[in-house]
């Protein structure tokens, strides 16, 4: 008898093997329906996985995580399938899942058309509709590479070859298409129902760029359709919040090719984000961080001690001077520890937290670029505290309670709080590691926040919270972290007097709230779809007299609200005042104030508000405590 183990701890006995199918099917004719896959002791399979032993069994459907990965890794199959039956002289290569859908790449004799796209999902549908069964088999590794090269795919013969001699590998075949893959898969094409073919890139056969150019066809699956349009609803939204659309129609940057990867910042860009900056300057003052500013390059002796130079090389500008190698810094933390050896420090000292608006410079591949998003120069509201083992965790705490006000502050009251775990390649002891993760997960239960694990994500010289903000159409930016460091400073030996006279190294947390400013102005830019707050506005207000007759008030005006620190401008144009509003409304300023003949002789103002609000006539000390009053409460 083989005894299966259910979630709910029912257990369930069977004569002999059992597939995960049939284990649904004497659950329930509804559950076998639902049925995607099974988990059998925590590991993920097919229906049609035999199990020969007793086991926990889990059935996995479409409302489980595993249950849309395996449908959106399924209907990448479903993809290739389709493109080999329409293009047969198309070469398949690899089509994984990446979040909210999949790809696939290919190798074909010319660029495919938008036309083609289309043509390619309706034979996906057409494909599903027939409901093929999704059959599983393993074959020796050289019988698998003589397999696909005698159908012509080279590609796929190259991957498996890569395999290690003498392994099996397994084949998912569905109707006439059959392909390498680990699986699991769903149990057969009906299942795939609600995708949509996205677009067509560019791709180098495994990543490389010396490698023949592939194309890659990019797609979304969901569970139901509700779920698809949803998806689909919130891309549109996300274009017309693109912030490279915006930040040319708000002029406020711009990107170049003489400088790929780095920023070039307008009048109104920078004054944003100075805003942005000087809101952070005001945090770290106000909670006991001292700024410090190191130098951009530093030796390449310095990164070798580090570590870094080990692990993250690849993703840095090198130059050399007189016979010696240096780097442009990809991060701050080596300059704070020389900060912070210069001089004795003493247990009294710490917590010492250093705070930089530190640029960074990481070579980052031309093909991940993305707006100021991702770039390759970037300036980061970076911070490290100094402190001992038992600092630790109040530090943290406090540290999350910050990080939520200045997320309130800038407008994201959703976080998502993730402890991303040890990697495999790490420095220092499991014990120290164990220490680190227990103060952060520790940390956050008494916060109040519940948390995910992210296993093996963490940095190589320790674990950390990451942040992530959702934004206003559901997307989430993972911007803050802390980070919890026993190596680093012992290893460019930072030492404090300790109570006892001994001299030991000081934990060192590595924390950002904000992390790269310029890719939180980006977010920024498409939370709020371009019409920053007040507070934010670059322009908070405009002035706009109806005639000539009112110039000399609108001055008045201006100046009045200049004095009071308002960002402005005076619209002296000879336009008429509907052109003037609808020009200014396009480049969402909060406020313009009309002024006509009524308005200069009551010394008031006729407010329009961004969104064609309008406000109505109110006296000019009315509207300048009310705009005060918007940008200290940050609406």
């Amino acid at each position: 008898m083989i005894q299966i183990t259910l979630p709910d701890g029912a257990r369930r006995e069977f004569p002999g093997p059992v597939t995960v199918a049939e284990v649904a099917a004497s659950i329930g004719a509804g559950l076998a329906k639902a049925a995607i896959a099974g988990k059998v002791d925590g590991r993920v399979v097919d229906t049609s996985h035999r199990i020969e032993a007793d086991a926990a069994l889990a059935i996995v459907t479409d409302k489980d995580p595993e249950g849309l990965e395996i449908i959106r890794h399924s209907t990448a199959h479903l993809l290739a399938y389709a493109v080999k039956e329409l293009f047969p002289d198309a070469q398949v290569t690899i089509g994984p899942v990446i979040d909210n859908g999949f790809y696939y790449d290919f190798a074909y004799k010319r660029p495919f058309t938008p036309e083609d796209l289309a043509a390619i999902e309706q034979r996906m549908g057409e494909l599903a509709a027939k409901n093929e069964p999704v059959e599983r088999r393993v074959l020796p590794r050289d019988e698998a590479v003589a397999h696909f090269k005698a159908q012509g795919e080279h590609y796929k013969a190259e991957i498996i070859g890569s395999i290690p001699a003498g392994e099996d590998v397994s084949l998912y075949r569905e109707g006439g298409f059959e392909d390498l893959c680990r699986g699991p898969h769903v149990p057969s094409t009906g299942r795939l129902k609600h995708f949509k073919l996205m677009k067509v890139a560019g791709a180098y056969w495994r990543g490389d760029h010396r490698n023949e150019q592939l194309q890659r066809i990019y797609g979304t699956a969901w569970a139901s359709k509700d779920e698809l349009q949803k998806y689909l609803t919130m891309l549109e939204e996300a274009e017309k919040r693109d912030h490279r659309k915006l930040g040319r129609e708000l002029d406020l940057f711009h990107l170049d090719e003489h400088s790929p990867g780095t920023v070039f910042w307008h009048p109104k860009g920078w004054t944003l984000w100075q805003e942005v900056e000087q809101y952070m300057r005001r945090v770290y003052r106000d909670n006991g961080y001292q700024e410090v500013k190191g130098p951009q390059i530093l030796d390449r002796a310095l990164w070798e001690k580090t570590g870094h130079w080990d692990k993250y090389r690849d993703h840095m500008f090198v130059t050399e001077s007189e016979k010696r190698d240096y780097a442009l810094k990809p991060m701050n933390c080596p300059g704070h520890i020389l900060i912070f050896k210069q001089g004795i420090k003493s247990y009294r000292d710490l917590p010492l937290r250093y705070g930089e608006f530190g640029q960074c410079h990481r070579n980052e591949p031309t093909g991940g670029l993305h707006g100021i998003m991702r770039v390759r120069g970037f300036t980061q509201d970076d911070g490290h505290i100094f402190c001992t083992e038992d600092m630790i965790l109040p530090e943290c705490v406090a540290y999350t309670a910050l990080l939520q006000q200045v997320y309130r502050d800038f407008g994201f009251t959703e976080i998502v709080y993730k402890v991303a775990t040890r990697p495999e390649a790490r420095i220092g002891s499991d014990a120290v590691w164990d220490q680190a993760e227990h103060a952060l997960m520790e940390s956050l239960r008494r916060s109040g926040c519940e948390f995910q694990i992210a296993p093996g994500d963490g940095a190589f010289y320790g674990p950390k919270i990451e942040y992530t903000l959702k934004d206003a159409i559901g997307r989430e930016w993972q911007c803050g972290t802390m980070q919890v460091d026993f190596s680093m400073a012992e290893r460019l030996d930072a030492e404090y007097v300790a109570e006892d006279g001994s001299r030991r190294h000081p934990v060192m947390l590595h924390r950002a709230i904000v992390g790269s400013l310029e890719r939180f102005i980006g977010i920024l830019i498409e939370q709020h779809a371009g019409a920053l707050p007040a507070w934010l506005a670059p322009l908070q207000v405009v002035v706009c007299p109806i005639t000539d007759a009112q110039h000399g008030y609108a001055a008045e005006v201006a100046k009045m609200l200049q004095k009071q620190g308002v960002r402005l401008s005076l619209d002296l144009r000879n336009q008429k005042i509907g052109y003037k509003i609808r020009e200014h409304s396009l480049h969402k300023v909060p406020f313009i104030l009309v002024v006509g003949d009524q308005e200069k002789a009551n010394g008031a103002v006729a407010v329009r508000a961004r969104g064609n609000q309008d406000l109505g006539v109110m006296p000019m000390a009315d509207f300048a405590e009310k705009l005060a009053a918007d940008i200290a409460a940050k609406v």
